[in-house]
């Protein structure tokens, strides 16, 4: 055979072989159930595609889920302060939510971590953060957000009797001095909505914006409905809810879990949450911690 024609027939040999291959690793290959690196992996998977099985968790510390929130730990969303005995619509809510995510009871450690440094910029110590933190855009700018696990709303409470106390719409409320906790959607709504013609009082804590409306410092406070009935039923039983607000937009306020920005583990956190919605749960853990938290007068 001549030199040429030999080389030839080599060169399309060497092609052909080359085209067999390629078309070999564009074919679909099958999964191997015992090689997740060969297709999907098993167990649960999050929005993105990663894989929502505890054992790929990328938590705090593994084999543990870290959930924090404030100390104290109000009611009716913890129960006796004790965030870690299941009791109290929270509580409950973290520990189904964990359910979700593989982790029985003993393997969920609490934080305590200050309500406005939850959602502050910066890497977070915890896995999650429940705390009646509602969801908003700009709060997004630091942190992520699960989907919400409850929609809420903002009510006034004033002492019976005050002149706070007869308030029938916003504009009764716009000569009354108000108080909130700072950092809260409860003071948003105050400056936004109400719009008063006095600066309105910002308290660290919900304990000392009602102690100040127990000693006449305030006039009414705001804080959200179940809270309010909470206060008025058990800690200031001589005051009343004046009336909620309603709702300002097109979707209603939502507390949401929080969790580290860019934090792997959001989606599946969300799906957790979502899960618990569908099947119901979270109506039926609402149904036990906060079915007094039911009604009131609708402030406009």
């Amino acid at each position: 055979m001549p030199l040429a024609q030999r080389a030839l027939r080599r060169a399309a040999s060497t092609a052909t072989v080359a085209l067999l291959a390629v078309a070999v690793g564009c074919a679909p290959q099958p999964e191997n159930p015992e090689n997740p690196a060969s297709g999907k992996a098993s167990g649960k998977t999050g929005t993105s595609g990663q894989t929502c099985a505890k054992g790929a968790l990328g938590t705090r510390t593994t084999g543990k889920l870290t959930v924090a929130t404030d100390e104290p730990a109000y009611e009716p969303w913890f129960k006796d302060g004790k965030p870690a005995n299941g009791q109290g619509f929270e509580s409950a809510v973290a520990y189904a939510v964990a359910k979700q995510l593989g982790y029985d009871r003993s393997e969920v450690v609490w934080q305590t971590v200050p309500f406005n440094k939850a959602f502050a910029p910066g890497e977070k110590t915890f896995d999650f953060d429940i705390n009646q933190v509602s969801i908003s855009a700009e709060r997004k700018k630091a942190v992520d957000f699960s989907s919400g696990y409850y929609d809420v709303r903002q009510a006034v409470i004033a002492l019976k009797g005050s002149k706070a106390a007869g308030a029938k719409s916003l504009a009764d409320l716009k000569h009354v001095k108000l108080g909130a906790q700072v950092g809260t959607t409860s003071l948003n709504y105050i400056d936004d909505v109400v719009k008063p013609d006095r600066q309105p009082a910002a308290y660290a804590k919900n304990d000392q914006a009602k102690s100040a409306l127990k000693n006449g410092q305030v006039d009414a406070i705001v804080v959200d409905l179940p809270t309010a009935f909470y206060i008025t039923v058990a800690e200031v039983t001589d005051a009343k809810i004046v009336g909620q607000f309603e709702n300002t937009g097109g979707t209603p306020e939502q507390f949401g879990l929080v969790l580290d920005k860019g934090s792997a583990l959001t989606p599946c956190v969300t799906k957790a949450v979502d899960a618990l919605r569908e099947d119901g749960t979270l109506a039926s853990v609402e149904k036990q911690w906060l079915s007094e938290a039911v009604d009131a007068p609708v402030l406009k």
